[in-house]
């Protein structure tokens, strides 16, 4: 019954007003799954990936050990020695390319939410990406994209993906576990996530920065034979990894369709984040996080349907001329 209830409030989220700044509905105390769980280990394929994983973790996530434990399923003592082998402490980090934002996928490890954890059990990596503030080294912001994915079957409204364990899949409900999967490095510093499911859909993510911005992509093949429609998509942008702008409130987010932002504590400095074409803007105080979240248009069989997606950071005390030049420019969506 829990879970009928939790999946009605899910679908009530999706035909509030776009202006509506919702909550989530927590799933019962014994429906949760280990909710305080980062995520489950993955450790690393060889030497080449516990390099790179530990480069993202210590040097920019700064991870402590048992965070970096809790992603790679190494001990303390393998951590340390692999540390020592490759050189890699916090005081040695290597420049940033001034040219673009750094942009890397969340390693897990840390939860990326501050609250509502019961929501977001065992939360998949391979859709999170950190997007790193060009004010301070160490603050990012998670982007969960997607986090999930609707879509129409028969008469009802059902999530065809899920990037965390929550509520029922059309997977789960199966008994079929999605195999993980990893973000893909372009040699230009994009990055590129696609999955297949079993029923043939394939979707996709790519993010490319700039100096400017991250502009997203993101694409889903129908490989069914039936038409696929009502696909509503959640992208989040998750804040706790940037402190000032983490207070659990809606009081410091403009939303205004298809931009979501948020301001930190002195007002002067904002996160953004828009996707096209949007069906609504929203926020989650306790996460806390922010969405603008778009909806693919109907695709028929053997199509791709496509949507586009930016974020930024902005200094100034007028927010509300900078969403307007974003709006203005079309490149933004390119």
């Amino acid at each position: 019954m829990t879970r009928l209830v939790v999946a009605a409030c899910l679908t009530v989220w999706l035909l509030l007003p776009a202006s509506s700044t919702v909550a989530e509905e927590p799933l019962a105390a014994s429906d949760a799954k280990d909710a305080t769980a980062a995520t489950e280990a993955r450790r690393p394929a060889d030497e080449r990936q516990l390099r790179q994983w530990l480069e993202n973790m210590v040097w920019q996530h700064r991870f402590s050990r048992s965070e970096v434990a809790a992603a790679t399923g190494l001990s303390e003592a393998e951590i340390d020695r692999a540390l020592r082998q490759f050189d890699i402490r916090p005081d040695n980090r290597p420049p940033r390319d001034e040219r673009r934002l750094l942009v890397l996928p969340y390693p897990g490890g840390r939860h990326p939410r501050i609250g509502f954890l019961e929501g977001a059990v065992r939360p998949q990596r391979e859709t999170k990406l950190s997007v790193f503030t060009p004010w301070h080294p160490d603050w990012y912001v998670v982007l969960d994209v997607p986090e999930a994915i609707w879509w129409q079957t028969g008469t009802s409204r059902e999530l065809l993906y899920l990037a965390h364990t929550h509520i029922d899949t059309t997977w789960t409900r199966r008994g079929i576990e999605l195999p993980a999967l990893e973000w893909l490095p372009g040699d230009d510093g994009s990055w590129r996530m696609e999955r297949r499911l079993p029923n043939g859909v394939v979707f996709g993510t790519e993010a490319r920065s700039s100096a400017d911005g991250v502009r997203l992509r993101m694409w889903l093949t129908n490989g069914t034979r039936e038409t696929l429609t009502g696909l509503r998509v959640q992208n989040c942008v998750l804040l706790k990894g940037a402190p000032p702008f983490a207070g659990q409130t809606s009081d410091n987010k403009v939303l205004s369709k298809p931009f979501a932002a948020c301001r930190d504590e002195a007002g002067q400095r904002w996160v953004i984040t828009a996707w096209e074409p949007c069906d609504r803007v929203w926020a989650n105080p306790p996460c806390p996080c922010m969405h603008s979240d778009p909806q693919f248009s109907d695709c028929p069989p053997d199509k791709t349907v496509e949507l586009r997606g930016w974020l930024s950071f902005y200094t100034g005390g007028d927010v509300d001329a900078e969403l307007r030049r974003l709006k203005a420019d079309g490149g933004v969506f390119r």
